[in-house]
């Protein structure tokens, strides 16, 4: 690695020389500014996915959609504990081959816990949570007084 770099040949006289040693923290600079720094840091954890969540909300009540294929409805732990709504999977996938000159073994693992801070308004009982066609949907009804009233007009007497 090279670079450019101006050094004065003596007072009057400036000109462009080859560096052929760069100090350590040009290095670094030079490192961080062509997005390794950034980019390294950013894509850290990119073997770790936390799976995609929509949240929709009507006068009745709430729903969680969570985009979760290739899953099965007995890979889910859903909890409720102190209005905080967790969600999460853990999935192990063995295979092993065995024939008559070679063993092959391939092992995969998966998993993921999104949580959510529960509003008050929400009926923590009645919670429920279907999976079908590689979505998580939750269910999360309100409470009978936090639904929304129609609108009334009042009369003055």
């Amino acid at each position: 690695m090279s670079s450019l770099a101006t050094m004065p040949k003596d007072s009057n006289d400036v000109s462009t020389q080859r560096n052929t040693s760069p100090s350590f923290s040009s290095w670094v600079d030079n490192l961080l500014e062509n997005g390794m720094g950034t980019g390294f840091l950013s894509n850290f954890n990119a073997g770790m996915t936390l799976p995609a969540v929509n949240i929709k909300e009507n006068a009745e009540e709430y729903f969680l959609e969570i985009a979760v294929p290739g899953m099965k409805k007995s890979d889910f732990n859903i909890d409720v504990d102190n209005k905080v709504l967790s969600i999460s999977s853990e999935s192990k996938e063995e295979k092993e081959v065995k024939e008559e000159n070679y063993t092959r073994r391939e092992f995969g693992y998966a998993s993921f816990k999104r949580t959510f801070t529960l509003p008050d308004t929400v009926e923590s009982d009645k919670i429920s949570a279907t999976y079908k066609e590689g979505i998580l949907s939750v269910h999360l009804p309100k409470k009978e007084e936090a639904k929304e009233k129609p609108a009334k007009r009042i009369s003055v007497s």
